[in-house]
């Protein structure tokens, strides 16, 4: 392999790990009553709160390293570079973090999201805890579905047949999924169908929110994790306080809760970094194939380390969801490329089209082909 192929291979299976990793961790503490405790509600505050440990600090990292970089000389020259062989040094891993600062005004324009954020990740790990993790990924395959919907009623943009023929499919696949699974949760499926709908929402209120934090990934994911430790504690005090209180003889003095609990944390927070490595090393595209394929093994391999019990038609069902919705995202790749080549480029809009006897169609092919 040469260096661009190793450096794509590790930050997929990275990727991999992570994610798989970040789902069995939790499973573990939302139904594991020897380690953990059945509050789901708790495990997800903690873990926000890790996630703004981790940002403080490493905005605390990154801002060090931002003002180091003064003291960087510009790139050299090929011929400044062959006098001077020393390596030039570069910014570190950390600088893309920004300092981790919370105001109050900015935390309430972002607090409408933070909502919503907070309904998306309390109806996930719900979910995860009610149903087999062989049937998670089922459970939350409408997402898409609520995507579509939610272009339609709030933006007014209609879809080809194409794309709802690929919703049929992962529609089909959830039924023909809930109707296979032996073990069927009732309870956990309506949570995953409302996890389905807040990650869609979440999807598009982060357009509207994040130029309140410059369009900073990161910053957003600061607000977003202060505002729901907060917003968390009266809806923990209230549904599981009973469940904590008899966990502090128990669970919540051992050393493995804690340490499993910051390890989980620790992979929420990874899980963005690695994904936006993996869309970087790869493409859009690619990162939606390798989550299709690493969603197929996380299920396959629930039967065997789970001991899920496995029926024709609940693994068909999988297979159903994961195929549409690859099949949707070579859809909608498909139809942005149209879209991308039939729009001329602004420069070309600015000049007379017939000014150098080129007509309008020739004009429009070079934008294409741009």
């Amino acid at each position: 392999m040469n260096p661009n192929t190793m450096y794509i291979t590790t930050v997929v299976l990275t990727y991999w790990f992570v994610s798989i990793s970040m789902v069995y961790l939790n499973k573990i503490l939302m139904s594991n009553e020897g380690l953990s405790i059945p509050a789901p509600l708790f495990v997800t505050w903690f873990q926000c709160v890790v996630t703004v440990v981790i940002c403080w600090f490493a905005g605390m990292l990154g801002d060090m390293s931002r003002k180091k970089l003064p003291q960087y000389s510009a790139l050299p020259t090929d011929l400044e570079a062959s006098k001077s062989p020393a390596p030039i040094s570069k910014p570190s891993f950390f600088s893309q973090f920004p300092r981790a600062h919370y105001t109050f005004t900015t935390g309430c324009k972002v607090f409408p999201l933070s909502i919503i954020f907070v309904g998306m990740i309390t109806f996930n790990n719900v979910c995860l805890k009610l149903v087999e993790v062989s049937f998670y990924n089922v459970a939350r395959s409408l997402t898409i579905v609520f995507n579509v919907f939610f272009t339609w009623a709030i933006l007014g943009m209609t879809s080809s047949c194409k794309t709802i023929m690929c919703l049929l499919i992962v529609i089909m696949g959830f039924v023909m999924g809930s109707w296979g699974e032996l073990n069927f949760s009732l309870w956990g499926t309506l949570a995953g169908v409302m996890s389905s709908l807040f990650v869609s929402l979440n999807s598009i209120f982060t357009k509207k929110v994040l130029p309140v934090v410059d369009d900073n990934h990161w910053t957003l994911t600061f607000y977003n994790n202060c505002n729901a430790c907060v917003l968390f504690i009266p809806i923990v005090l209230y549904f599981e306080s009973e469940v904590i209180m008899d966990g502090l003889e128990r669970q919540l003095k051992t050393t493995e809760f804690w340490i499993a609990m910051t390890v989980a944390g620790f992979f929420g927070f990874s899980i963005g970094i690695v994904t936006v490595l993996q869309i970087k090393a790869t493409s859009p595209l690619s990162h939606n194939i390798s989550g299709t394929a690493k969603a197929a093994v996380q299920s396959m391999l629930a039967f065997y380390l789970w001991k899920n019990d496995a029926t024709l038609l609940g693994v068909l069902g999988i297979f159903t969801v994961l195929g549409g919705s690859l099949l949707y995202t070579f859809v909608k790749m498909s139809e942005n490329r149209h879209i991308a080549q039939a729009t001329p480029p602004p420069q070309e809009l600015t000049k007379p089209l017939v000014a150098e006897g080129t007509p309008v169609a020739q004009s429009n092919q070079r934008g294409g082909s741009d």
